[in-house]
């Protein structure tokens, strides 16, 4: 059986090449190459996978929704980015012995926005002397895969530090929650059963979260969690753990929408990566990359409205939430690109190259 590629093998795979290790991990089990026979049908128009396609080695015919046909050969520049099955694309077949890998859009989606939304939380962190080990463990929790970074930064103020001795009981099976708990320094031993059934499951350290799950399912607590050593835990109420949950609502349009706002003044805004928007990116759009979006924002003129696009409109609707809580008019390309039809995503995507230059005072130029 193929075994999964290492991180080191995934540097030119954009933007695979993005993520922490710890979610690449979490995709462990779909980075295993598969193997093609030269004729062999990779997807088609009849059967939508939903998944993200990169090209390892050999050679794919590729069929556009209007007919017309390209190929992609491995260790091109353009085998590096993802291809999926999407509306431009209508078959993709193999020309030679080939080997792709197929990752699941939604999942890839949601851990790209969230390591890039991160990135930014963990800058503005680092700069006002907020950041410590335990918190960078705490943001790796699979728990926040879903969550928005701003709801983290209102958590992170509302989280009570509480410091037990060594054998402390902090939680009992079978009692109601009302709270989860994160360890900061220490750790725990998770127990489930009573009496002679009683087992241990689980020892968690610095920045694992517990207790929430009696949250989520509104049901008794079904462990018993006692404190291995002197601990510190961070408290969170059930009240602040739901609002942690809430996706924020952001302004979204569609094409013909943002595009009628973009002829009347309003600014194309690329929050994806450098080397997605080298290659194709709207007319004059500006690139400020959702990690350092924070950061760049202080370029962006606030008497404007900024048209948001990235892939799939997880990104762009985190960036919408930023600069609307920036005090800045802001709106998301609802679906993103993915979700343009072929004709669409040729008229959004138009130009090439480095693209354009927010400078201070709201002023844009091109870059080269």
């Amino acid at each position: 059986m193929t075994k999964p590629l290492f991180p080191d093998q995934l540097r030119s795979l954009i933007p695979l090449n993005s993520l922490s290790p710890r979610q690449l991990r979490s995709l462990r089990e779909q980075l295993v190459p598969r193997p093609l026979l030269a004729g062999d049908l990779l997807f088609d128009s009849e059967v939508a996978t939903g998944s993200s396609y990169f090209l390892l080695a050999g050679a794919l015919s590729m069929r556009s929704a209007d007919g017309d046909l390209q190929q992609l050969v491995a260790g091109s520049p353009e085998s590096c980015h993802a291809f999926g099955t999407g509306g431009r694309l209508s078959q993709v077949r193999a020309l030679t012995d080939s080997s792709v890998l197929m990752i699941d859009s939604a999942q890839l989606n949601r851990l790209l926005a969230w390591h890039q939304a991160h990135a930014d939380l963990l800058l503005v962190l680092s700069s006002s002397g907020e950041l410590s080990d335990w918190l960078e463990e705490l943001l790796e929790n699979p728990l926040f895969a879903r969550v928005p970074s701003e709801n983290v930064r209102d958590m992170l103020a509302k989280l009570e530090p509480i410091e037990l001795p060594a054998g402390h009981v902090l939680l009992r099976e079978g009692d109601p929650g009302d709270c989860c708990y994160f360890v900061q320094r220490g750790g725990v031993q998770v127990m489930v059963g009573l009496g002679s059934d009683r087992q241990m499951v689980a020892e968690l350290g610095v920045g694992a979260c517990f207790g929430e799950e009696a949250l989520l399912t509104d049901r008794p607590r079904n462990a018993t969690v006692t404190l291995l050593e002197d601990t510190c835990v961070l408290r969170l109420a059930r009240q602040d753990f739901i609002d942690l949950l809430k996706a924020p609502v952001v302004a979204e349009l569609d094409f013909e929408q943002a595009s009628e706002l973009n002829a009347g003044g309003a600014q194309w805004l690329d929050v994806r990566l450098l080397e997605e928007y080298q290659r194709g990116h709207a007319l004059q759009a500006l690139n400020m990359p959702l990690h350092l979006l924070r950061l760049k924002s202080r370029l962006l003129d606030r008497d404007r409205v900024y048209l948001c696009y990235c892939d799939s409109g997880k990104r762009s609707a985190n960036a919408v939430f930023i600069l609307t809580q920036l005090g800045f008019t802001a709106c998301s390309l609802r679906h993103g690109v993915d979700g343009l039809s072929a004709q669409d995503y040729a008229a959004l995507l138009c130009e090439q190259g480095n693209g354009y230059l927010a400078r201070s005072g709201g002023r844009t130029e091109r870059s080269g």
